[in-house]
């Protein structure tokens, strides 16, 4: 509802500026500043008023002045105060936003015909994912969420980097050393199994004399070299390693959970000749150089100080090689690309995006999202040195914390008579990982963040419980209803009513309360919630959001009783109000990728 307000906010200030003369080509709609009374505002006055030769509050009052409400379905009055004209809603905006949020879709905007690829994680199949990298699944899951919530056709891409040295590396210390050479695993799983040999591997580099290291280097080379040449045999060796432990890790995703519909192999581009076709153009490039034995570009035109280097010496192609036939590809047969990267790797999405430009390609639909790090007051993290905390001994204890404040929030009863073992469990589960998503997610992602359990499972402030609760008590309200409301039934011999079947006829016009109009209010911006997180790739926002709504809801449930209201009609139509939030707040955890507990 709030979408359509804006259109006829729109309509209105383009006839009232066209009547008045002035100019129509920026409206200046924007959210009316703290503590006014109104859904929009327009600040166009600001802009106009040194044409019109008249104070804001001036220019913003004739402005006012010719609009004339009864003109449109949702707008009760536009009124100029101060520089600003004020949009109000009509009564009908908050009885159909009632209504249309009954709808378990509620917030999905149309289909809007369009492909968008979303590449996050991308983590290299070295071993188990670690919690520095959390904030790119996380993340990446979240904005691809919304771009579906908007309407967008998304696809899910983790890019597998199967052709690096970190894998030729992998792959020689895999079929080199023997189990008795290496540690236990840290758990029974493929990926803490495997890393074991890239470990091992990588400390044999380190500190074996100089002749062994020379002879296993050229064995690493040789794997680098058969993968250049497209060799099935050295594919296969490669694989062996990289399937084995994406296989354990994609489990630690699951949990997220990070969805994806495709892992996309580097190789690919290899063995189907995009990569050596890439490096043909790029020679043939005005700004191709050959120095210090590699073929470069020289991007300083373009403000680099540093070159690209895309073909050593020995012929064997680069990551980004590799990457620039990848994203064109993505830029082929999507029409929007999303790459969600870390901040480290700033540098080269610039030069991989401006080498693209080269190659003649318009960039102008990929987007680079980068982000900054988790880390852990422990301090730091190294995959390689095998001194990382894994994302599963976060994601174990975010469980086991979030378990012990459940149960601690338990009286007797319910523990003994309402919920099971498994229910505890699930609801664990539930808030544990809705805890851990929820800190990331909330962030601005150019900010670092230190995870804190106290913040995060801190049911009584800005946290995944704190905003969850509101659906499981959305949950509970209309459980508790659907007793009553079955037990009226069987009295007047009407047919009980399903569980959580609200009354089917309902007068929204009785929520006339400022809690309840509210309430309302925030309920019918979630669409736009959604269609603004959407377009500027900010899930964050969407998390902001759901921490408003659950402080505008938690308002109405102690101000306004519903099963306790004054009369059935009441009573109804905020029952009919909570199935709204519900749908509401589920679909806006959802969309960042929190499970919506029923019961807490």
């Amino acid at each position: 509802m709030f979408l359509t307000f804006r259109e006829e906010v729109e309509e209105a200030l383009l006839g009232a500026l066209s009547s008045l003369d002035l100019p129509t080509d920026d409206l200046g709609i924007e959210t009316p500043p703290e503590g006014v009374d109104a859904v929009l505002a327009s600040s166009a006055a600001f802009r106009l008023a040194g044409e019109v030769g008249a104070p804001p509050p001036k220019v913003a009052a004739d402005i006012a002045a010719e609009i004339d409400a009864d003109d449109y379905d949702h707008i009760a009055a536009g009124v100029g105060q101060g520089p600003y004209v004020n949009f109000l809603p009509s009564d009908a905006y908050y009885e159909e936003t009632v209504e249309t949020a009954q709808d378990d879709e509620y917030g999905r905007l149309e289909p809007t015909g369009e492909s968008v690829v979303v590449e996050h994680t991308s983590a290299n199949p070295t071993g188990p994912v670690h919690v520095g990298r959390a904030r790119n699944p996380i993340t990446g899951d979240a904005i691809a969420r919304i771009l579906d919530f908007a309407g967008n056709d998304v696809e899910r891409h983790y890019y597998v980097n199967d052709a690096g040295r970190q894998i030729a590396v992998f792959t020689w210390a895999y079929e080199t050393f023997d189990e008795e050479d290496l540690p236990e695993p840290e758990r029974e799983r493929a990926d803490y199994d495997l890393v074991r040999y890239y470990r091992k591997g990588n400390a044999y580099l380190e500190e074996a004399d100089p002749e062994a290291v020379d002879e296993a280097e050229t064995e690493i080379a040789a794997i680098l070299r058969g993968l250049e040449e497209h060799d099935e045999a050295t594919y296969e060796r490669i694989s062996e390693v990289v399937d084995t432990v994406l296989s354990g890790m994609r489990v630690t995703l699951d949990r997220l959970p990070a969805e994806f519909d495709e892992f996309v192999k580097e190789t690919r581009f290899m063995f189907d000749g995009s990569t050596d076709d890439v490096v043909s153009r790029l020679k043939e490039s005005e700004y191709a150089v050959y120095e210090d034995d590699a073929w470069q570009l020289d991007l300083s035109e373009f403000g680099f100080e540093k070159n690209l280097v895309f073909l050593r010496s020995d012929g064997t192609s680069l990551y980004i090689t590799r990457d620039l036939a990848h994203h064109e590809w993505k830029l082929d047969n999507y029409d929007r690309a999303v790459t969600v990267v870390g901040e480290d790797h700033k540098l080269q999405t610039d030069q991989l995006a401006q080498t693209l430009e080269i190659l003649g390609n318009d960039t102008d639909t990929l987007t680079a999202f980068h982000f900054s790090w988790v880390n852990l007051p422990e301090g730091g993290m190294s995959t390689r040195k095998g001194t990382g905390v894994d994302m599963d001994d976060l994601l174990d204890e975010a469980e086991k914390r979030a378990r012990e404040e459940v149960e601690s929030r338990m009286d007797d009863r319910i523990r003994d008579d309402d919920l099971t073992e498994a229910d505890i469990d699930r609801i664990a589960r539930q808030v544990g990982i809705g805890a851990v998503r929820y800190d990331i997610i909330s962030k601005q992602p150019t900010k670092s963040i230190t995870f804190e359990w106290e913040r995060a499972l801190d049911f009584e402030a800005q946290s995944a419980p704190y905003v969850q609760y509101v659906h499981a008590r959305c949950c509970g309200i209309l459980a508790e209803a659907g007793e009553v409301l079955r037990t009226s039934d069987m009295a007047s011999g009407d047919e009980p009513r399903a569980d959580g079947e609200i009354p089917s006829e309902i007068d929204p016009s009785v929520l006339d309360s400022e809690p309840e109009r509210d309430l309302i209010e925030v309920i019918a911006r979630f669409p736009h919630v959604i269609e603004e997180a959407a377009a500027d790739l900010e899930p964050h926002a969407v998390a902001t959001y759901t921490r408003e709504f659950a402080e505008t809801f938690n308002t109405f449930y102690r101000e306004c009783p519903v099963l306790t209201a004054e009369d059935e009609e009441v009573r109804d139509a905020r029952l009919a109000l909570v199935a709204a939030a519900k749908h509401t707040i589920a679909n806006a955890l959802g969309v960042i990728g929190i499970e919506a507990p029923e019961s807490m």
